[in-house]
């Protein structure tokens, strides 16, 4: 796959300015737009062979209007010029028909970007069938060559690129390009008839950045031979380490109760709580957008905003909420850079390469102080009272005795109150960038296990 196919995202600016000026001349007052080429490849291999490919190209606009405080979305993926006339007209008389929504509009001129920073996001990699067969069939090998493995799954291998302009009616009109390259795998192995698996992925904007394929696969199949002889474990409460692994989805709790839409409508846990301390003071969180090939990196907004680092918790203090220019206009503040943009619908609220600052103990120092307790390693089903802060999952892990790992343990579920949670947080100083919200092994001073 010749990842950009010689597609510019200039290219998609003449159907942008198209489909503007339709809309303007069927009566949108004001108007934003967008479109989006993408082009992917997933290859899995089975026993050293071909076994099935994913293979999708497409091109999408999506259409913005607002007449007064009425506003309506619209999306195609036919770019032909009848379709775009078509489509500003749906558009503008769905905005004439729909209720009033006083916080929709542009973003305020003064703060879109004005020029697009580098991050480094686009690979011009070749990559061909062949080369992701061959590195699929790499993992599957490796996971294999993993003395007690009895199958390989999934084996894969992808690559993907993608292409996007946004425009608006007063004057932002810019573009950028993605690329990801991805490996993963999967390892079964068996012990005493009863079954355990465990898997390793990666991915990156560039194919330099991945581990190699047999690092993948040996990594999956010494996972889950580390599984065999899984027990339950009794009941209780006690320390919890969530591993790097799944530490960012604990962290990823964080943006959404400080999400504007939330705090507008008071259903977050944290909406009392700005500029109090939610974390212990040793504790700093920051959203950072502008990352040199971060996974979630852009270089402005999903309105065209621009786009800074961004430190939303201080020695424990949390900063601010994530906003775009509706929430920011609901709660009279200024917008925070965190629009997110899809083809069909209005701009909503993301936020970008989160990351909890690592602490200065090493993940077997921090089992140490703990004693006993439980590690994390994989997490099922997590369950979030937005309004309350109470959260389960279900997780397996290994138990910990005197410091050390003593043995698998599967079939449990961890709870407790988020806000205790983030208030009794020690980060480990292993953090690795290999997501969009990415925190260090944290220890957590107690939580409820249910087990047998």
């Amino acid at each position: 796959m010749g990842p950009d196919n010689g597609l510019t995202p200039e290219t998609l600016r003449p159907a942008l300015e198209a489909l503007m000026s339709r809309a303007k001349h069927y009566g949108a007052e004001t108007a934003d737009a967008i479109a989006t080429h993408g082009r992917s490849q997933r290859l899995v291999a089975r026993g050293g062979k071909f076994e099935d490919m994913d293979n999708s190209e497409g091109r999408d606009i999506g259409l913005r209007v607002m007449i007064g405080r009425r506003q309506a979305c619209v999306s195609s993926s036919d770019l032909s010029d009848t379709s775009l006339d078509k489509l500003a007209e749906r558009a503008v008389a769905m905005a004439g028909l729909a209720p009033e929504d006083p916080y929709c509009g542009l973003a305020d001129p003064e703060l879109l970007a004005t020029d697009t920073p580098e991050l480094d996001l686009f690979d011009s990699t070749e990559v061909t069938p062949e080369t992701l067969l061959e590195r699929a069939r790499a993992v599957e090998s490796a996971t294999l060559s993993i003395k007690g493995v009895m199958q390989a799954e999934g084996s894969s291998a992808s690559a993907s690129t993608s292409t996007l302009f946004f425009m608006t009616s007063h004057g932002f009109a810019r573009g950028w390009r993605n690329s990801h390259h991805g490996l993963s795998g999967l390892a079964l192995a068996m012990q005493d008839e009863t079954m355990e698996r465990d898997y390793d992925f990666e991915s990156a904007h560039f194919l330099e950045d991945l581990s190699a394929p047999d690092i993948i696969g040996r990594t999956a199949g010494e996972r889950a031979i580390a599984r065999l002889g899984a027990r339950k474990l009794p009941s209780g409460h006690m320390p919890v380490m969530f591993d790097k692994r799944v530490s960012g989805s604990l962290l990823s709790t964080l943006p959404g109760a400080i999400h504007g839409r939330a705090i507008g409508r008071g259903t977050s846990f944290l909406k009392d709580a700005m500029g109090k301390r939610i974390f212990g003071a040793h504790i700093n969180v920051i959203d950072d957008p502008l990352m040199r090939r971060g996974h979630a990196s852009r270089p402005w907004d999903g309105e065209g905003v621009r786009v800074r680092e961004t430190r939303l918790v201080k020695d424990g203090i949390l900063q601010t909420w994530l906003l775009d220019s509706s929430a920011a206009r609901q709660l009279k503040l200024q917008p925070t850079g965190h629009a997110a943009r899809g083809v069909g619908a209005p701009p909503g609220i993301s936020s970008s390469n989160t990351y909890m600052v690592p602490g200065d103990k090493t993940p077997q120092t921090l089992m140490e102080d703990m004693g006993e307790g439980l590690l994390i390693t994989e997490m099922f089903g997590p369950s979030l009272n937005s309004n309350t802060g109470d959260y389960s999952v279900g997780v397996t892990g290994f138990k910990i005795e005197k410091g050390e790992i003593a043995y698998a343990v599967n079939e449990i579920t961890v709870a407790g109150n988020l806000k205790e949670i983030y208030r009794t947080i020690i980060p480990a100083n292993d953090l690795v960038f290999d997501g969009a919200t990415v925190a260090p092994s944290l220890l957590v001073e107690g939580l409820t296990v249910a087990g047998i």
